[in-house]
């Protein structure tokens, strides 16, 4: 069978933002093989209708999107305001993303940043400020 579905994009972004706490990858074998019935628990192998099906699934199953999206957006509000604190311009969007893009930061551009990177990243920011706080006094 030639594989019929060769883009994983949406799949994936909704795998993420399903609320689970165990291993993602049990998770999406898990939700390949009910689609499938059974036949497959790989992506490449399930068929176009198969993958439609399992999307729209998923997409009842994570938080309403314009919820995520506000809640998103707050985050992405509080890290760029503690960037700003430490001293970051929050004006140039390069320099938020050079900033980012640092191993000990987050790795990875700041439009890439999903809520719980995020949150992390609000924590390193808050220690960060700690830090400089702690060497001015």
């Amino acid at each position: 069978m030639a594989q019929e579905v060769t883009n994983y994009a949406r799949f994936y972004t909704l795998l993420n933002r399903i609320p689970y706490r165990g291993d993602k990858e049990d998770l999406k074998c898990s939700l390949v093989s009910e689609f499938s019935h059974g036949r497959t628990c790989s992506l490449k192998e399930i068929t176009r209708q198969e993958y439609s099906a399992m999307c729209a699934a998923m997409e009842r199953m994570t938080p309403a999107q314009e919820q995520w999206k506000e809640e998103r957006r707050q985050a992405r509000s509080v890290c760029l305001k503690l960037m700003q604190q430490t001293g970051v311009d929050t004006t140039d969007w390069d320099t938020v993303n050079r900033f980012c893009m640092s191993p000990k930061i987050a790795g990875v551009e700041f439009r890439e940043l999903d809520i719980e990177d995020l949150g992390r990243l609000s924590s390193k920011l808050r220690m960060i400020l700690k830090k400089q706080k702690d060497k001015q006094h």
